[in-house]
């Protein structure tokens, strides 16, 4: 599994206490939640591989 890069994100505190309720909902951290929601995007958008986590 490749080594993965900490970062700063800025987000607006009501989109962060949505993300928060959707990972809750699903079991997973924040982090998790967003790592998913990007990498969703990222496919959708054709970005990367389809099969690429």
């Amino acid at each position: 599994m490749p080594k993965k890069k900490p970062f700063v994100l800025r987000i607006d505190p009501e989109v962060l206490a949505a993300i928060e309720k959707w990972a809750a909902d699903e079991f997973r951290s924040t982090n998790g939640q967003l790592e998913w929601i990007i990498n969703k995007a990222l496919k959708e958008a054709g970005r990367v591989k389809k099969d690429n986590q």
